[in-house]
């Protein structure tokens, strides 16, 4: 079967896309992504790029335009041009610069643009992008946080775009003008500073002002640090051993501050001292701890122990407060430790962590439920914030708004519930160089803490309410939404969904890498709890549904590696199958493989998760036309310097493949390979693909 080659197909401005993709990973204001947490999302220039190229036809398919190669590389350019003015963050809602990427899909598709489809839709970037070039999106994801996620993303703002807000606020601005998503986004900063009011008068007293030494001052208390303790086991000491990572408190050039250990009334306390001093090591390292008070060496198999038996506590060590020349160090006191000491909130989400999972550390140490990955009081912040959205949804509609309109209002405020509690677990440290918080999924993993940083909701810093709800609207800058509204399916990439013929476009689970449902049951316990009204299909389990999940994580089976890759490729070759009903015979389908060095072993042989992509597209009855190599890191960083980095990802660019498809003779294969070897090197070069990827 002959068809018109997209350009995907022949020639991508490759180095405009990765430094482009490269630089929106430091972009933190105004993006899409804080609305919520989700893990390895794609850079949206990345989706928005490969998408475009696509749907648009490449030069050569046209020879009646383009008779000669000159005439098509000259075409071909202004394509490049184009695609590098698209996928600029400042021009993320220039609409004219989208209205002319819109018409030259159309043009390539017969004024008739097909929908697109991704049905691992996770973090919603292909279904937002899909949105943004003027496309109908359909995204699908077994995980239920990824569908509300996505909901929030392609079918919320479109449906209440160009509408004012309701709050009294905003009605006496009569001559303002709400286009696009201000009016939501005013809306959510009105309900969002209503609802952070309603919560702190309930709680903010057990939030207080710590007093400056010397001057009487009152601070606003920015973070608590934190130091896990179990009892020394050397019979002569019995002290309550803190468990420190790091002393330090700030490494900021002219501001370095840190904690010294002194010992009192055979107790450990700890005094701040600024400057370039001599700063003690760490107590607690990866083969154990010592204790500060008599030197003994503990191996962690006691501090496991101890803590599996509930011996396990934490004292405060030092509190962080903002002033006017910046951070403000000082030594804890026993009226704020004995403040965050409260009975247990009643009706706190329950969920047990799972005995073994990808990232999972803390069950080692006791911590066997997701409600013990909070303290006392950052349960009773999360718990108040959460009962307070009741009375939110009832004043959006007192003060005019529909009931759907206040359950989508209550849909982003419940985010924020989410975002406070990725910013106050004790799995949260204190990032000393940056002087800030540091949210519990810097990486993707519960790892232990032990010595964490509580944050306090109520202050105006990084990781408080006010900071969070300030990001989230900033969001809404950066949505363009089209008049199509978004369809999102709670379903699995095996479902039938009669999505009819669709332009595939998806980035699936890389076989053991994320643990995508035991992470994101985190978030779940929380947006059932506040949103299982508003949504009951979609939050109508307990825990984020795990069996079907495509993942190769042996415990699941018993322990058995073969078991759960068996299960693994089954799984990827019945969604290819599934995503060869779907795929137009016209348009090539784009996967992406995030492939790293660590899939390569010594000898160069890939990896089962390679292996198994591979083999299910081609068994499904795809071909592979094309791959891309996606940069993502920035050149300079440190593991990439003097080293021969693979691409962060694949992208594989695939048609489907007839079944009369012609066999070809080894003979005829040699003949086309000579045909087109030369000229695909010719534009692969011209794209600038390292040696390293074409290799």
């Amino acid at each position: 079967m002959t068809y018109k080659k997209k350009l995907i197909e022949v020639a991508l401005p490759l180095d405009a896309i990765n430094a482009e993709s490269a630089r929106e990973k430091s972009i933190r204001h105004g993006h899409p992504s804080a609305l919520h947490l989700w893990w390895s999302r794609k850079p949206l220039a990345t989706a928005r790029a490969v998408l475009f190229a696509s749907l648009v036809d490449d030069p050569s398919a046209h020879p009646e335009d383009f008779p000669t190669e000159e005439a098509q590389e000259r075409e071909r350019q202004r394509l490049f041009h184009l695609i590098e003015k698209l996928i600029i963050w400042e021009n993320s809602t220039d609409k004219e610069l989208f209205a002319q990427a819109y018409e030259e899909i159309k043009k390539s598709t017969g004024d008739n643009p097909p929908p697109v489809f991704d049905p691992f839709a996770g973090g919603g970037t292909i279904p937002l992008e899909a949105q943004r070039l003027g496309l109908k999106a359909i995204a699908s994801d077994l995980n239920p946080v990824a569908v509300i996620i996505n909901k929030a993303m392609i079918e919320i703002p479109v449906k209440f775009q160009n509408k004012s807000p309701v709050n009294p606020v905003a009605k006496s601005l009569l001559d303002a003008e709400w286009h696009g998503t201000r009016g939501l986004a005013d809306d959510i900063a009105y309900y969002g500073k209503l609802l952070k009011e309603k919560a702190y008068a309930d709680i903010g007293h057990f939030y207080p002002k710590v007093t400056i030494p010397g001057t009487g001052q009152k601070a606003v208390v920015i973070a608590w640090k934190w130091a896990r303790t179990v009892m020394c086991p050397n019979p002569a000491c019995r002290c309550e051993m803190p468990l420190v990572n790091s002393f330090w408190l700030s490494k900021k050039a002219g501001k370095e501050a840190y904690l010294e250990p002194m010992m009192e009334n055979d107790k450990i306390r700890f005094e701040v001292r600024y400057g370039k001093g001599k700063v003690r090591e760490g107590t607690v390292a990866r083969t154990g701890a010592t204790c500060i008070a008599c030197g003994a060496s503990i191996p962690l198999s006691y501090i496991r122990n101890e803590a599996k038996k509930g011996c396990m506590s934490a004292q405060l060590i030092a509190i962080v407060a903002e002033s006017q020349g910046g951070r403000l160090y000082l030594a804890a006191n026993e009226e704020h430790e004995k403040i965050a000491d409260m009975p247990l909130p009643e009706d706190v989400p329950v969920g047990d962590l799972p005995e073994k999972a990808l990232g999972f550390r803390v069950q080692e140490y006791g911590i066997t439920k997701y409600s013990q990955l909070f303290t006392k009081r950052q349960l009773m912040a999360l718990t108040t914030f959460s009962d307070r959205l009741i009375d939110i949804r009832e004043q959006v509609c007192a003060d005019g708004g529909t009931k759907g309109y206040s359950e989508a209002i209550v849909t982003y405020l419940a985010f924020l519930v989410d975002q406070l509690a990725n910013h106050g677990s004790v799995i949260c440290g204190w990032n000393s160089p940056n002087q800030q918080l540091r949210n519990t999924f810097a990486r993707q993993a519960i790892p232990m803490v032990w010595d964490f940083a509580e944050s306090n909701p109520f202050c105006r810093s990084s990781g408080s309410f006010h900071s969070l709800y300030g990001r989230m609207c900033e969001a809404f800058q950066s949505f363009m939404p089209s008049g199509q509204i978004g369809t999102v399916y709670n379903a699995s990439a095996t479902a039938d969904l009669n999505v009819g013929s669709v332009v595939l476009s998806t980035d699936p689970p890389y076989y053991d890498n994320i643990g995508y449902a035991d992470l994101s049951d985190f978030f779940y316990i929380w947006l059932r709890r506040n949103l299982k009204e508003i949504y009951p299909e979609i939050f109508s389990t307990m825990l984020v549904p795990k069996k079907e999940e495509l993942v190769a994580t042996p415990y699941r089976f018993a322990g058995s590696q073969q078991a759960a890759k068996e299960f693994f490729e089954q799984g990827m070759f019945d969604v290819c199958q599934n995503i060869y009903r779907y795929a137009t015979q016209d348009i090539p389908l784009t996967i992406y493989y995030a492939f790293k060095q660590t899939d390569m072993d010594v000898g160069g042989t890939t990896s089962s998760g390679w292996e198994t992509m591979l083999s299910a597209i081609i068994q499904a009855g795809f071909s592979i036309n094309g791959t891309w190599p996606i940069r993502t890191e920035k050149p300079g960083r440190s593991v990439s310097i003097g080293t021969n980095a693979l691409a962060s990802s694949i992208v594989l660019v695939c048609r489907k493949r007839t079944a009369d498809a012609p066999v070809a003779t080894r003979r005829d294969f040699l003949t086309a390979l000579k045909r087109e070897l030369r000229p695909a090197l010719v534009n692969l070069q011209a794209s600038n693909i390292a040696p390293v990827d074409m290799a």
